[in-house]
C-alpha cells in the first residue's frame, strides 16, 4: 500500500483502488459475523429434519472438509490435469528427533518432490492462513518445526511461479454435470514504498488503511520496525494471502469469464464428488486467468470456506451476508441431494471433536507470515 489511491501492486495484478479503508464489519469477531448463518442453519436443519446434513456435501471428504480435516486428505484425491495444477506437496510429521536433524531430512525428501527453497511450510491442519511459513533457509525450517507438537502433520509446498493470487468458489449440483464460479476475489498482498526518509512505522502510520491495522503488522515486523526503508523500495507486509492476517481482498466477479469456468470445471471434475469450494489460484496475469490458463492451485478450501469478496471493503454489509447464507443454502441442498444417494450425515459428536482437534494443534502453530 502507498498513501495514493493507486497503491503498489505486484506485476500481473490489476491497479488497486481501496474505495473504502475498511468496512465496519471488515474485522468483527468471526461468530458476530456468522450469527445469521448460524441462525438459517437450525431453520434449515428443521426444514432437511439433519443438523449435520452439510457435512456430506463433498460425500468423499470427511465432513465435508468442514473442520479439523487435513489438507492432504482432498489433494490426495486429486488426479489427471488437476493433480498437475496444484503445485507439489509434501507432507512430515514432526518425530522426537533434534528438530536440526529433521530439518536436514526433510529438506532431502523436499529435493527429491521437486521443492526446493525457498518453499512454504503450513499446518496439514488448519484454516484462515493459521501458520503458513515462508522458508527460506535452513535455520528457517527448523525454527518451525520447534513450534510443532511430535506427531504433528506439516505440509510442506513448492513456492508458486507467480504472485498473483485469487480466491475461485466454485460450486456443481450433485443433479449437474457442469459446476459454476458464484464468488471471485483479486486477493493483494499489501505493500508501503520507501522513501529514504521515513522507517517502516512512520510509512505504516502515514498509509491510510495499514495505519488502522498495525496491531495486525508490528510483531510481525519488529526486527524492521524502526529502519529507513530505501527510496522506492516496495516492502512487503504480508506473505500469507489471508484476509485475516492483513491481506487485501477486492471482488473480480467482473473477470469471471466461460473460458476460466470452463477450465475450472474441467479440473474440478477430476475429484471425486466434490460439489462445494474455494479454490486458492496463483496466475501470470489477469488475461490468463481469463483465459483459464496458466493456473497454479496452492489449497482447495471446503465446507467451511469462504466467498472472499465479502471482504472487499467497499462490499455492503447486506451483500456480505446474502452470499454467506446462499453458500450455507447450498451446502444443506448439496447435502440433501447426496444423501438421497445413500450418503449418511455424521454425528454432532464427530464434528466437535474435529473441531477441539483443530483448535487444540493451532494454538501451537507459528505466527503467520
Amino acid at each position: 500500500m502507498s498513501n495514493s489511491e493507486n497503491p503498489y501492486v505486484s506485476p500481473g495484478m490489476p491497479p488497486l483502488t481501496l474505495g473504502r479503508r475498511q468496512s465496519f464489519f471488515e474485522f468483527w469477531p468471526l461468530w458476530l459475523m456468522y450469527l445469521p448463518v448460524a441462525i438459517q442453519w437450525l431453520f434449515l436443519a428443521l426444514r432437511y429434519r439433519s443438523l449435520t446434513l452439510p457435512l456430506i456435501a463433498n460425500p468423499s471428504l470427511p465432513l465435508s472438509g468442514m473442520v479439523g480435516i487435513p489438507k492432504s486428505t482432498l489433494l490426495r484425491q486429486a488426479s489427471g490435469s488437476l493433480q498437475e495444477t496444484i503445485l507439489p506437496w509434501y507432507v512430515t510429521h514432526k518425530t522426537n528427533e533434534p528438530e536440526a536433524t529433521q530439518a536436514i531430512k526433510l529438506m532431502a525428501q523436499l529435493k527429491d518432490k521437486g521443492i526446493t527453497l525457498p518453499f512454504v511450510c503450513k499446518p496439514d491442519i488448519g484454516c484462515r492462513g493459521a501458520g503458513v511459513k515462508l522458508i527460506k533457509d535452513k535455520n528457517a525450517l527448523i525454527e518451525v518445526l520447534h513450534h510443532y507438537s511430535t506427531g504433528a502433520a506439516i505440509q510442506c509446498q513448492k513456492l508458486s511461479d507467480y504472485e498473483p493470487e485469487a480466491g475461485i468458489f466454485y460450486v456443481r449440483d450433485p443433479d449437474s454435470h457442469q459446476g459454476r464460479i458464484i464468488s471471485m476475489a483479486f486477493k493483494y498482498m499489501p505493500y508501503v514504498v520507501g522513501d529514504g526518509r521515513r522507517t517502516l512505522k512512520e510509512l505504516l502510520a502515514d498509509d491510510p488503511r495499514a495505519g488502522e491495522l498495525l496491531h495486525l503488522y508490528q510483531h510481525r515486523h519488529q526486527a524492521n520496525w524502526d529502519k529507513v526503508i530505501p527510496e522506492n523500495e516496495p516492502y512487503r507486509l504480508v506473505f500469507s494471502a489471508s484476509h485475516s492476517k492483513g491481506a487485501i481482498f477486492k471482488d473480480a466477479a467482473e473477470c469471471i469469464t466461460p473460458e476460466l469456468t470452463q477450465a475450472l470445471d474441467h479440473l474440478m471434475q477430476q475429484l471425486p464428488d466434490f460439489h462445494y469450494g474455494r479454490l486458492d489460484v496463483k496466475f501470470q496475469n489477469v488475461d490468463e486467468l481469463k483465459a483459464g490458463r496458466s493456473l497454479q492451485i496452492v489449497e482447495i478450501n471446503t465446507a467451511s470456506s469462504e466467498s472472499l469478496h465479502i471482504w472487499d471493503s467497499n462490499t455492503s454489509f447486506s451483500e456480505a451476508i446474502r452470499a454467506l447464507l446462499l453458500q450455507y443454502r447450498l451446502l444443506f441442498r448439496f447435502g440433501a441431494k447426496t444423501r438421497q444417494r445413500g450418503a449418511k450425515p455424521p454425528g454432532l459428536v464427530s464434528l466437535i471433536k474435529h473441531w477441539q482437534l483443530e483448535r487444540t494443534l493451532t494454538r501451537r502453530y507459528p505466527e503467520t507470515d
